[in-house]
């Protein structure tokens, strides 16, 4: 997609709770292309401009799944925080 695209989908699956400013995204998005994590090429959007389309690449793809993992494990963690097993009674 190209980084409105992109921008719109997050807000779009997070129900507009994140919302990632153009800001923080374009630079977000060249250094994953600097760290061979994304592929970017020129192409036209629907509306005939120039627009730059990101894709992921296989090191991305394994890095995505690495940082999944992570993320899982960090949000078992607060969840564990949050909702603590309840101590049986005497």
């Amino acid at each position: 997609q190209h980084g409105f695209g992109i921008g719109q989908m997050i807000r779009a699956n997070s129900s507009d709770a994140l919302q990632v400013d153009t800001g923080s995204l374009y630079p977000a998005l060249h250094r994953l292309e600097r760290a061979g994590w994304i592929d970017a090429k020129w192409d036209r959007s629907e509306k005939g401009q120039h627009v730059r389309v990101y894709r992921i690449t296989p090191s991305g793809r394994k890095r995505l799944a690495a940082e999944r993992t992570k993320w899982d494990r960090m949000t078992q963690a607060i969840a564990g925080i949050l909702n603590p097993p309840r101590e049986r009674e005497s």
